[in-house]
């Protein structure tokens, strides 16, 4: 979509979708809730449905709250309770007002899409993102208050579906799509992104998305997605990006590129007779 602005000057549209647990924050929810609920063996139990391909990568939390019996319990105060309590990366507010006012006619939709719940998005985000930009795990609850169903679960290519939802919404071409993600849950977001020429990042270098991304961006801070995002899709260079980062009065202490090269060497079995 190309906006005309009062001055004559064409705005161009992009949508920058980003995933929650571990992308901007650095809490997974479900440790967090299960912290809460005190609940026992949260990372054994993601792996053994993993492991039989039961859910969606990413919908683990969801099943669980439903069919667990220690997870059971969960209300929607208890996620309310652990998006205050989820450790966020630092600037994220200053990223949003970056994204909404835009650089050099190109304008910038931020929302968030991910498989942790509604609740726990928002209260974690409270203030930095509006409630409309986030799609999470919606749950329908009972009179009693307890979970009764699933409305949906953005997670694998449920992901997918959410994001041709918004750039459907917001009219405008596959290739103004940019998504942000950090695992293997947003591989199915990172290929349909690539596949119709979008934009997308990876700030991990897990082995299942660092060799799909476009680009990997590792840092602390989530205003280190501009790093890439001006480069490639702006054509800034480095100076340029310093000094906006300065302006702001933050300082690029340390930038490397790097190409890393994964390498498994086994000694060789025993020859077969």
């Amino acid at each position: 979509m190309v906006e005309s602005r009062s001055d004559g000057e064409s705005t161009k549209l992009y949508l920058l979708a980003s995933d929650f647990d571990q992308t901007l924050s650095f809490n997974d929810s479900g440790h967090v809730l299960s912290d809460l609920l005190g609940a026992s063996g949260f990372a054994e139990k993601v792996a053994g449905l993993s492991q039989v391909n039961l859910v969606q990568q990413g919908g683990e939390l969801a099943y669980l709250i439903l069919h667990d019996p220690e997870y059971r319990q969960v209300r929607r105060e208890h996620l309310c309770e652990v998006g205050r309590r989820v450790r966020l990366k630092q600037n994220i507010p200053l990223l949003a007002r970056f994204l909404q006012a835009g650089f050099e006619g190109h304008r910038f939709s931020f929302h968030v899409v991910s498989a942790a719940p509604e609740e726990v998005i928002q209260g974690a985000l409270e203030g930095m993102v509006p409630e409309d930009h986030i799609h999470g795990t919606r749950f329908r609850y009972a009179p009693s208050g307890e979970v009764e169903s699933i409305v949906r679960v953005p997670a694998g290519y449920g992901k997918v579906a959410v994001l041709e939802e918004l750039q459907s919404r917001l009219q405008i071409s596959p290739d103004h799509v940019v998504y942000v993600g950090d695992g293997s849950s947003d591989v199915h977001a990172m290929l349909h992104v690539n596949r119709r020429d979008g934009f997308t990042i990876a700030v991990s270098d897990a082995r299942f998305i660092a060799p799909i991304a476009r680009r990997t961006v590792l840092s602390d801070d989530a205003l280190s997605v501009l790093v890439p995002v001006l480069e490639e899709i702006l054509g800034w260079g480095k100076a340029r990006i310093r000094a906006l980062f300065e302006a702001q009065g933050l300082l690029i202490h340390e930038w490397d590129k790097v190409r890393t090269d994964r390498v498994t060497i086994r000694e060789p079995g025993p020859a077969s007779a």
